[in-house]
């Protein structure tokens, strides 16, 4: 069982040294969608700006591998699909998914909420946010 103990401990410091997962950057932000309101604007720096913007809150646990690559992953994931930061200067930024994947209760996903309660909306906040996403993108067509 000491051998065990010793062996993760090693482990845990020696992933440590992996470089992934510490890109903490924040680009500049260039030009945000024009928001159909405030109170959109609002609920999406809380619930999803962290991974769908440049303003990321690099929290703590961000550079403790192995959470720091998941983190990472995310964001940059998130950043890929939406970035709110880049918008009409990113090739690729799917507003028009917003809407749905929210409605869905994709987003902002549960591992995220359970971390971050701030970002859980309540059902009124939902459905406001909803109707202001798809205000502000507009809806992803089936066609």
């Amino acid at each position: 069982m000491k051998t065990i103990t010793i062996s993760a401990v090693l482990l845990g410091v020696a992933i440590q040294f992996i470089p992934y997962g510490r890109d903490h950057t924040n680009p500049k932000v260039v030009q945000e969608p024009k928001w159909d309101s405030p109170q959109t604007r609002t609920l999406f720096m809380r619930a999803c700006a962290d991974c769908h913007s440049n303003e990321t809150k690099w929290r703590w646990y961000s550079n403790v591998a192995p959470i720091s690559w998941l983190v990472q992953s995310d964001v940059e994931d998130g950043r890929e699909h939406l970035n709110i930061s880049n918008w009409r200067h990113q090739r690729h930024n799917h507003g028009d998914e917003s809407s749905a994947q929210v409605r869905s209760g994709h987003m902002p996903p549960l591992i995220y909420t359970a971390v971050h309660p701030e970002a859980r909306l309540s059902k009124k906040e939902k459905k406001e946010f909803i109707k202001g996403l798809i205000n502000t993108f507009g809806e992803e067509n089936d066609e």
